[in-house]
């Protein structure tokens, strides 16, 4: 069966270093906050090209401690997009913000910043903004930001599918006021377990996280104010080390296994993701779209090829957030026909073909 994301495969591929790893840190007799979060730390930062990294519990919790410490709070409200997983918008809530939808571009599928200046000039009370970087796609950050600057609102990049991912050079992640990034194990850069990290440029920032993620506590026992128990531990950071040294490679073959694809699908009915001028995209997904998804997906998992679709119900319409006023056709219309073919490291260009001529097969009459 060819999978959409194959964490296990990634493991395999450095399963020695891994485990030297890890045996390096059960000897070492230190479990929590100890040298090999703070070595990742520095060594994600320098691949951010300068900055602060803390790593924290999972993704979920990086967004929201990353608008904590931007001083978003209880009533304000936060600007972001619905096709997204229910983690982005729980974050929101987790501070008692409210979330505002965002359309989309029907393109790239991530935010419009033409629908967020329209949003921001009504006056909701919106703090801040969290664009995601959707698929390994880079948000129009430049105008995002721009938006946002405008507004006199902050930014909070949700990277947790676009390691490595850059505009103009630039990695995402730099763009906005602070960043969140998942190490979730089907990630570009996925742990073993839960994981995450908030990067940021400021160290007065930095610290006010690094505070947050540990009971607000500077000085051990005394808390200066309310935190909470978020911490990347030492065995999911030594993975991250390991991992983060083969990142730039691994990118690079998601981008051929994503050229292979286009190239093949290049005269089929299907639409297919567009790589913006200036961009780097990473490919966490490669994200088709038809109207007839659940034939095509049918199809392929009946030739043992299984198919992700990411999101199939947007944040606005499930019933913990459920808003029947708002109406957000690109959003709606992209999670009704999203399809996620395989796209991972382990591929090899025979899988991509196979999965190619497969769709080919049922395309054609």
């Amino acid at each position: 069966m060819l999978l959409p994301a194959d964490p296990k495969a990634n493991y395999l591929a450095h399963a020695d270093e891994i485990r030297a790893a890890i045996d390096r840190v059960l000897a070492s007799g230190y479990y929590i906050l100890g040298s090999e979060v703070e070595s990742f730390e520095k060594e994600f930062s320098l691949y951010q090209d300068g900055g602060y990294t803390i790593g924290v519990a999972n993704g979920t919790e990086a967004i929201e401690l990353a608008l904590r410490a931007l001083g978003v709070k209880a009533g304000d409200s936060v600007a972001t997009v619905a096709n997204t997983v229910t983690a982005t918008v729980s974050a929101i809530e987790q501070i008692g913000a409210k979330p505002v939808f965002v359309e989309i571009d029907p393109v790239t599928m991530t935010m419009s910043p033409g629908a967020l200046a329209a949003v921001l000039e009504k006056n909701l009370g919106i703090r801040a903004v969290v664009p995601v970087h959707l698929y390994g796609q880079p948000a129009d950050m430049a105008a995002i930001a721009a938006a946002a600057n405008r507004a006199g609102v902050k930014v909070v990049e949700d990277c947790a599918q676009a390691h490595g991912a850059a505009i103009g050079g630039r990695k995402v992640g730099t763009f906005g006021d602070a960043a969140a990034f998942s190490f979730y194990p089907t990630k570009n850069l996925g742990a073993l377990g839960d994981g995450g990290a908030v990067f940021v440029r400021d160290e007065k920032l930095a610290g006010i996280v690094r505070q947050l993620r540990q009971y607000g506590w500077r000085e051990r026992y005394i808390s200066e104010m309310p935190g909470r128990n978020s911490r990347l531990d030492e065995i999911q950071a030594t993975i991250l080390r390991v991992k983060l040294k083969y990142l730039e490679a691994e990118n690079a073959t998601r981008r051929e296994l994503a050229d292979r694809y286009l190239e093949r699908l290049k005269n089929t009915a299907l639409r297919l993701p567009q790589t913006v001028a200036g961009q780097i995209h990473v490919f966490h997904q490669f994200t088709l779209r038809t109207p007839k998804r659940e034939a095509l997906r049918a199809y392929l998992l009946g030739q043992g090829i299984s198919c992700g679709i990411l999101y199939p119900v947007p944040v606005h319409r499930q019933p913990a957030f459920a808003d029947t006023a708002l109406v957000l056709p690109e959003t709606e219309r992209a999670c009704d026909e999203v399809l996620c073919l395989p796209c991972h490291p382990a591929l090899t260009r025979a899988d991509v073909d196979r999965v190619c001529d497969e769709i080919l097969r049922w395309a054609t009459p």
